[in-house]
């Protein structure tokens, strides 16, 4: 079982997400509030989903999802059917370097400048992971990502 998936959304609200992450996901989604581990089904996930200050301020996390779900394929149908843009966290550890997924299944590196507050971790100012941004070039983390800038690709090619 995966520990912990914490994705971002642009501009949603926690009661349509629910819903939307059990059809995306093709389980049924127990609030963590709401989770009571004694009677949790063992198919079904528990998501916790609240607002944060800051851009993309819908934060998710999916606690015990199945192995045999894609991380990436999951947020690009959460994408699709919220018709917004989502954010996972890429593989270079960097803070500030996410992935943003949109509606149309297009992945793509992307920085924010990131501030820490007593509300939570604040995304600001977005940006494309490029070559054209002096942050990105040479030794760059960015250069030993998957993604490398400028990186534009399927959602299900990315899985």
């Amino acid at each position: 079982m995966t520990e912990l998936w914490n994705w971002r959304i642009d501009g949603a609200q926690p009661v349509e997400v629910y819903p939307a992450l059990a059809e995306a996901l093709g389980r049924v989604v127990m609030p963590l509030a709401a989770a009571d581990p004694a009677r949790l089904p063992a198919y079904a996930v528990v998501c916790d989903v609240w607002q944060a200050p800051g851009e993309f301020a819908t934060v998710v996390d999916c606690y015990g999802v199945p192995e045999e779900l894609s991380e990436h394929a999951s947020i690009a149908a959460l994408a699709r059917l919220l018709g917004r843009n989502c954010l996972l966290r890429d593989d270079t550890l960097d803070a500030g370097r996410h992935l943003l997924v949109a509606p149309d299944g297009t992945v793509r590196p992307v920085h924010f400048d990131v501030r820490d507050t007593d509300e939570g971790e604040v995304l600001s100012k977005l940006r494309l992971c490029s070559l054209g941004d002096p942050g990105c070039r040479g030794w760059s983390q960015c250069h030993r990502s998957r993604w490398a800038p400028d990186t534009v690709a399927p959602a299900l090619a990315a899985a």
